[in-house]
């Protein structure tokens, strides 16, 4: 039997680039511009959509200006109430990356998960934080908890790695460990040192833990910091590491492909990771 899932990314710039606007109107802005290109995923028949990282905002970490603290908000809260709805009404899987402000003083990377009748799911936190010149996430973000949740949606079970996770094995091997169908990797990364891992490191997950992968970055430029050009080509690819779909370099898109999960229990029955894995002889992994 047919199990095809029709899944969507968005890809975006950031439509304002001027530090004299204020935050409320910059996230009002890149929401604005998401509505359309929701609008079009639901035209499409999308079932499954997933936003880039921290979407409704710029990628502020290249600096360390206390200001963007104020762009953090609960979750649940007021953006995950506006994708309830916009889920329901579309009777579409959204997955929302949001700064999230969990209580006085804490915050995290992290991505909201909606069900397509409009339920608020959960919640992953990004586990890996980088701090590197240009990448001073530790001055915004906690170092994530809750694990590698994976949610048993309407139409698939889906997990989330956000950006700088996808260097570490370990968690997208959690996430198929917890029963992944779909991961997605909501990024914001820039021409440069990594570039030529954006093709190699998720579709070399999506064949080590034989799950798909939707793997999703902004373009342009952002200022003041000009940190680089967010290269999109944002993508899908299947169980066996092949391309289904792809956006360009430059463009705002929505890319969209048909995900058939009977390919996973195809690839499975030949590749047998899961199998033959030995978790009694990795014990010095933990030691180190």
């Amino acid at each position: 039997m047919s199990q095809i899932v029709r899944c969507g990314l968005i890809q975006a710039s950031n439509p304002i680039n001027d530090e004299s606007v204020s935050i409320a109107d910059v996230q009002k802005a890149m929401l604005d511009k998401h509505l359309p290109f929701i609008d079009q995923a639901a035209d499409k028949g999308v079932q499954i959509l997933c936003l880039q990282e921290i979407f409704n905002g710029p990628y502020f970490c290249p600096g360390q200006d206390k200001r963007w603290y104020d762009a953090a908000e609960p979750i649940p809260g007021p953006t995950t109430e506006v994708f309830q709805k916009l889920a329901q009404k579309h009777k579409m899987v959204i997955v929302v990356p949001l700064y999230e402000e969990a209580r006085r003083g804490f915050y995290y990377n992290s991505a909201a998960v909606i069900d397509a009748d409009g339920t608020y799911m959960g919640k992953y936190r990004k586990q890996h934080i980088p701090q590197t010149s240009g990448f001073w996430e530790k001055y915004f973000f906690t170092p994530g908890d809750g694990g590698y949740p994976v949610f048993d949606t309407a139409y698939a079970k889906v997990g989330v790695y956000i950006c700088y996770d996808r260097h570490f094995p370990e968690g997208w091997r959690a996430l198929g460990l917890n029963g992944a169908e779909i991961v997605f990797n909501p990024s914001a990364t820039v021409a440069g040192l990594s570039q030529y891992l954006w093709k190699l490191e998720q579709p070399a997950a999506a064949v080590a833990n034989t799950y798909f992968v939707g793997a999703i970055n902004r373009v342009g430029t952002e200022k003041p910091w000009d940190l680089g050009r967010f290269y999109g080509s944002s993508y899908f690819v299947n169980p066996r590491g092949e391309f289904l779909a792809e956006a360009s370099e430059d463009e705002d898109e929505l890319v969209v492909a048909d995900l058939d999960l009977n390919q996973i229990d195809e690839v499975r029955k030949v590749w047998q990771f899961y199998r033959d894995r030995r978790p009694d002889a990795y014990d010095d992994l933990f030691e180190k």
